[in-house]
């Protein structure tokens, strides 16, 4: 017996047989490093299957967001926007459904660092580990196909926002719906503004940054123009990250055209602009894709002034339950004037359109859910193909051909400019289209 044996040999024993039965313990599942989480905004229980009446049935809604790297403010506010959907939705007491169950939606996210390889190993744990339901693209078109292929080969519903590339919209998706209104028209209305506020212009120089979205809206645009009798004299790219402009601007002086275009993201597009101030490029028009919009864009100073931005969506916009009527549209949702008031409560600013496509990505699923009496993702899915309403974000449909399926069909930009006031205070103006317009554009002197 062991008690007999001396101390030593005992405890040498006892070892040996704890090696024995480690060893011949099932050894643990692989799992991938831990991705760099984001502060989690998850509300609720953890997910149940539970679907009889008076029951609560919980759902994850999945995405990556830019918490760092070149999107992080971007991202930044459409993250904001979808929690804020989630918070109105919790103050409600979830979704309510037919038979008296209640759909009560979390948030499930990690930080992309606006990382397209980031993108794609985290789409495939939230699918695989995190169990989403319903998943969100990042912000960004390049981020959002890399979701979007992961998600469709997974079979998951998601709703990009912050994402207009037209190629990736047409793929033959089965899964996947756009929000914004596609890449390719993103500048034609300040060409067709152009014709209107300078009659006299012939020539465009467009500079952009080298990212799937912007080289779109760029390409694009310079087939509109030349469409329209300009001459398009630069059409030039720029490194993502790039922070001296020089060369570009002195590009631009060479050809001293009457507009200049183009731009990328926040932080570059919000540098190009104020270098192109600050060495007095003599343009009569400028229009920069992302950054005017936010309003954090005249922290520039006077660079600000005059630059026009396709936007997604503005505060100024006019769409109500008597403009979907007039449209002979179904209305859905919250106010432009209560989402407007929500978020500069909650966060003390005015929302930026890509905090009104955060929201807008949530109210969406939250219809279909309410649609379909329930969260089957086939039910949903044919939901969304039939879906032709008007919004606080303006008319949302969406294609059903089998090459461009999910693409966005009905939603319109708008074109904003920012000049100043009799105090010398920065507004925002809507300038185009005509029909919407609160101020008439304004030429750099």
């Amino acid at each position: 017996m062991l008690s007999k044996l001396p101390r030593t040999i005992w405890i040498a024993a006892v070892l040996m047989v704890v090696v024995i039965l480690a060893a011949c313990a099932p050894a643990a599942a692989p799992t991938s490093a831990p991705a760099t989480a984001a502060p989690q905004p998850s509300t609720g229980p953890a997910p149940t299957t539970a679907s009889t009446g008076g029951q609560t049935k919980n759902i994850i809604i999945g995405f990556t967001a830019s918490q760092t790297g070149s999107a992080n403010v971007e991202s930044g506010k459409q993250v904001q926007g979808l929690q804020l959907w989630l918070g109105d939705v919790t103050k409600a007491g979830g979704i309510k459904l037919k038979d008296g169950t209640v759909v009560m939606p979390s948030l499930k996210f990690y930080d992309d660092e606006s990382k397209t390889d980031r993108v794609q190993a985290l789409y495939t744990q939230l699918i695989n580990q995190d169990k989403v339901d319903f998943m969100i693209s990042p912000y960004g078109s390049g981020l959002a196909k890399a979701a979007a292929v992961v998600s469709e080969q997974y079979g998951k519903l998601m709703i990009t926002t912050g994402a207009s590339d037209d190629a990736t919209m047409e793929q033959g998706f089965k899964n996947t719906y756009q929000l914004y209104t596609p890449a390719s028209l993103y500048l034609a209305g300040t060409i067709d503004l152009l014709g209107q506020l300078v009659p006299s212009a012939k020539k465009i120089a467009i500079v952009h940054e080298k990212d799937a979205f912007s080289t779109t809206v760029a390409n694009f645009a310079q087939t509109y123009a030349t469409s329209k009798g300009y001459t398009v004299v630069l059409n030039d790219g720029y490194d993502t990250g790039t922070t001296d402009f020089s060369s570009f601007i002195n590009k631009i002086a060479a050809n001293n055209p009457d507009a200049i275009m183009g731009g990328g993201h926040f932080a570059d597009g919000s540098t190009f602009a104020k270098q192109l101030f600050d060495k007095k490029v003599p343009a009569q028009m400028f229009a920069l894709l992302v950054a005017p919009p936010e309003p954090t864009f005249t922290q520039i100073g006077d660079g600000a002034q005059y630059v026009i931005g396709p936007s997604q969506w503005e505060p100024q916009v006019t769409y109500s339950s008597d403009a979907a009527k007039a449209a002979n549209l179904a209305w859905y949702g919250i106010s432009v004037k209560d989402f407007t008031a929500e978020f500069k409560a909650k966060y003390n600013a005015d929302p930026s359109y890509h905090a009104a496509g955060g929201y807008m990505a949530g109210l969406l699923l939250q219809k279909a859910i309410e649609d379909t009496n329930g969260v089957d993702a086939a039910a949903i899915k044919a939901d969304l193909d039939k879906l032709d309403l008007l919004t606080f974000y303006g008319h949302i449909k969406f294609s059903t051909d089998a090459k461009t399926h999910g693409k966005q069909a009905g939603h319109e930009m708008v074109y904003m400019q920012w000049q100043k006031d009799t105090s010398g205070a920065f507004v925002k103006q809507i300038v185009w289209p005509l029909a919407a317009k609160t101020a008439d554009a304004q030429i750099r002197k």
